[in-house]
């Protein structure tokens, strides 16, 4: 399958299904969307991705949410809990301290759980539910495994998640468990995990909901979605450049997915695709070393450390999809330190935008590429931000100020206040 940005829009298989079909990226092959159980292909073990014979155009968009692009996703509906129309907060302090023309965040930490993870779910689950599958599961660094719990419960479907011992913020860990998953905590880094939920995937005792699965993506390319939709509407035109941090590169993989089809609906000229740039933390940052090292795949690191949770991944599974969306956009990819991210935290909670550390890896990305010269001052940039600041609650208190222990009386308090 061509994955340029200029590539001819895909004619349906024979596969189809009423327009929807699944094809791979590898070698081609087409599937029946909801006929079997499918995560990569079964010919040659490519990833897949969701086809569609009619892109619409944005002008077709109605309702909210991430069901407002009910026509560029494979169900006419889902199970939902309100995903999705997330802020496109203005920031002018932030884009003057950085020194670009134009800064945005858009906050993903505003869904309903928390996190970006919920637009993928609200998709997923609906054809895990249209498979007729009856166990959902997921490996997770936290984020995926509230999202999961959260949509499996209201689709009253039992959920496995598989997490990191110790290495998952308690905010996400006590979502999960309050939505009634099973939690199972595994002596390995989340690269382990998503092994052992494949190969139980691949046996058939659950279906896999990480974003290896196909289906997913469709709800988070929507985030590319409603970034043109209201950019070009306050701004009259599309962001130069999006910057995302990058885990498993599932996002980068559907902004690239919504922008191509962006393009084939004739929503937008391939001159102002934005410049997908990926930020990653220095000690998991094997997106970061393909990208400068021109290579056409990753190299997985078996040993990932950093604060930023949400990305501690050493072999993300969207990079065949990611790569060619940076390298086609024009962006890039960098790699910041975990005090460049609590930096970052900082500055965007003096905003009143309050993320976790993982999220706050793209304002720290853009800060370093600026002053590397790679980003221009008169660039109008979106940063996305993937999780909300209670989601790492420890995270969050070391990076904010300490508490001052005062005496239980107004004169105590005065002088407190006065020296």
């Amino acid at each position: 399958m061509d994955l340029s940005l200029t590539a001819d829009p895909p004619s349906p298989p024979t596969a189809a299904r009423e327009g929807v079909w699944l094809t791979c990226i590898e070698c081609g092959a087409a599937f029946p969307p909801f006929d079997d159980v499918r995560y990569t292909c079964d010919d040659c073990g490519g990833l897949l991705e969701v086809g569609y014979a009619n892109p619409p155009s944005l002008a077709d968009a109605a309702g909210t949410g991430v069901w407002r692009y009910a026509g560029a996703l494979p169900l006419d509906g889902g199970v939902t809990i309100q995903e999705g129309g997330t802020p496109l907060y203005r920031v002018p302090d932030l884009a003057e301290d950085v020194g670009v023309e134009t800064l945005r965040i858009k906050h993903e930490g505003m869904n309903p759980t928390g996190s970006f993870k919920d637009r993928g779910m609200t998709v997923g689950v609906a054809v895990a539910r249209e498979l007729g599958v009856e166990r959902l599961a997921c490996a997770s660094t936290g984020n995926t495994s509230a999202a999961l719990a959260a949509y499996g419960s209201r689709a009253g479907m039992e959920t496995l998640v598989l997490l990191p011992a110790g290495k998952v913020a308690a905010g996400k860990v006590a979502q999960a468990s309050l939505h009634g998953a099973r939690i199972l905590e595994v002596d390995g880094n989340f690269d382990a995990c998503l092994d052992l939920v494949q190969a139980l995937a691949d046996r058939g005792e659950a279906y896999l909901l990480n974003s290896l699965n196909p289906f997913r993506l469709e709800g988070q390319k929507t985030i590319g979605l409603e970034i043109v939709e209201r950019f070009r509407a306050d701004h009259g035109t599309v962001p130069d450049r999006i910057v995302l941090p990058v885990g498993n590169a599932g996002n980068t993989a559907a902004l690239y997915k919504a922008v191509r089809e962006l393009v084939w609906a004739g929503d937008l000229a391939v001159d102002d695709v934005p410049k997908l740039t990926g930020v990653q933390a220095e000690g998991a940052a094997p997106m970061v070393e393909a990208i400068e090292a021109g290579a056409d795949a990753v190299r997985r690191w078996d040993e990932v450390e950093t604060r930023a949770t949400a990305i501690r991944i050493g072999n993300p599974v969207n990079a065949p999809k990611a790569l060619p969306g940076i390298r086609e956009t024009g962006g890039t990819a960098v790699a910041v330190s975990d005090t460049e991210i609590t930096d970052a935290q900082r500055d965007l909670a003096e905003s009143g935008i309050g993320v976790e550390p993982a999220s706050a890896a793209s304002l720290a990305g853009l800060r370093k590429l600026r002053a590397d010269g790679v980003v221009g001052s008169d660039e109008e940039v979106v940063c996305l931000t993937t999780g909300h600041l209670l989601k790492d609650p420890d995270a969050a208190a070391a990076a904010g100020t300490d508490p001052e222990p005062v005496p239980v009386d107004l004169d105590g308090v005065l002088d407190h206040l006065l020296t």
